[in-house]
């Protein structure tokens, strides 16, 4: 069975960790889609889908903040980190 994706809501940065003072690692465009291996919380974010301090880890080394993923929740989707 294929991973579930989820699409980005927004245009969004993507982090070294959870968090935006990581360092920027890249940027992924609305409508992007991504799986998510793994959540951990972390800095609280407003983003286009509320308010969450849950990260995604979405490759080694590579997050971005809940808020600004589909999931169609606001909590763990995903295995803790």
């Amino acid at each position: 069975m294929a991973a579930k994706t989820y699409a980005i809501v927004a245009d969004v940065n993507v982090r070294s960790g959870p968090g935006t003072s990581y360092g920027k690692v890249g940027r992924l465009r609305a409508g992007t889609r991504v799986t998510i291996a793994c959540q951990k919380p972390g800095e609280t974010v407003t983003g286009p889908t509320g308010t969450s301090k849950l990260w995604d880890r979405i490759g080694s080394g590579r997050y971005v903040s809940d808020t600004y993923v589909r999931t169609g929740s606001d909590g763990y989707v995903a295995p803790r980190c």
